[in-house]
């Protein structure tokens, strides 16, 4: 069992090559604990490649600790087994599921990957789609979620759909409605969902409108427009905001999966509720996106 995840203040340069050096072994631990226990379960049937997975996560933990600096709180909230993520969505470019994926494998103990699932334009998309698939991320359909589950994984989804990708900055956590389906599939799996409210997500690339000119051709969400986007070579990059993520209880919802659409959507209305009150309390608790 790999250790918990170093943290340390750091005041002097040398500081912050020790603690880096430090936080690459407690991080390359964990994401190997992972890894081998991956493999001993064989191939996975959706593609994803365990090298690929540890180049990437490795990478990207540098930028959950130092560039979004991430704050991770509730995470005694997630249980053992499968269960279903469900949080808040902005943009199309998923920062946020990174960091939330990284939670799970940077914080928990022991650690363990959360599987992203994405919409099916997705896989019009060419090499990301097969990219995506390689790290561990699967097209959002009912029978790829159940399979998922059905092997003890974690999965994430985002219930607010398109609508959440196309808000701009003067939107920003404010929820859209929340689709169903993901209380039909907790149900009838019988397994737990988790909330999760993430705070940063929306100043990342604050949009400040959409190119919705051909995207229809190509049934594809419209492309958003940032604000810093014409800035070369940086404009390509979120912003360095900082990273609030929360999860809230696990809660089960007893009754028949195929139960009238009011119940599912009061189910999933009380699930928007209390991602939405999880916002709310981390925002209060920041200065501005940055800190």
């Amino acid at each position: 069992m790999p250790n918990p995840l170093h943290r340390a203040g750091f005041h002097k340069p040398n500081d912050i090559v020790a603690d880096m050096r430090r936080f690459y072994d407690d991080a390359s631990a964990r994401i190997e604990y992972v890894s081998s226990g991956l493999a001993s379960q064989g191939p996975d049937p959706f593609g994803m490649n365990l090298e690929q997975l540890r180049k990437t996560a490795i990478t990207a933990a540098f930028f959950y600790r130092y560039y979004f600096r991430c704050e991770i709180t509730g995470t005694e909230n997630i249980p053992e087994g499968p269960v279903l993520l469900v949080a808040n969505h902005a943009g199309q470019i998923p920062v946020d599921a990174v960091m939330i994926t990284l939670a799970l494998l940077l914080e928990t103990t022991p650690p363990r990957l959360c599987r992203s699932l994405v919409d099916r334009w997705v896989h019009r998309l060419p090499f990301i789609s097969k990219w995506y698939a390689r790290v561990g991320i699967a097209i959002g359909t009912p029978e790829n979620a159940k399979r998922l589950l059905q092997l003890g994984a974690a999965i994430l989804t985002f219930p607010e759909g398109m609508a959440g990708v196309q808000k701009n900055i003067f939107e920003a956590y404010r929820l859209k409605p929340f689709g169903s389906g993901f209380v039909r599939l907790a149900m009838s799996q019988n397994i737990p969902i988790v909330p999760v409210s993430v705070v940063g997500s929306e100043e990342q690339y604050p949009t400040l409108a959409h190119w919705r000119h051909g995207m229809h051709l190509w049934e594809m969400p419209p492309f958003p427009l940032w604000a810093h986007m014409g800035i070369p070579l940086l404009g390509i990059l979120p912003l360095p905001v900082k990273y609030r993520i929360h999860f809230a209880e696990a809660r089960c919802f007893a009754g028949d999966p195929d139960d009238d659409d009011e119940v599912m959507n009061r189910h999933a209305d009380d699930t928007k509720r209390c991602i939405q009150q999880g916002i709310a309390s981390l925002l209060q608790q920041r200065k501005n996106a940055f800190f």
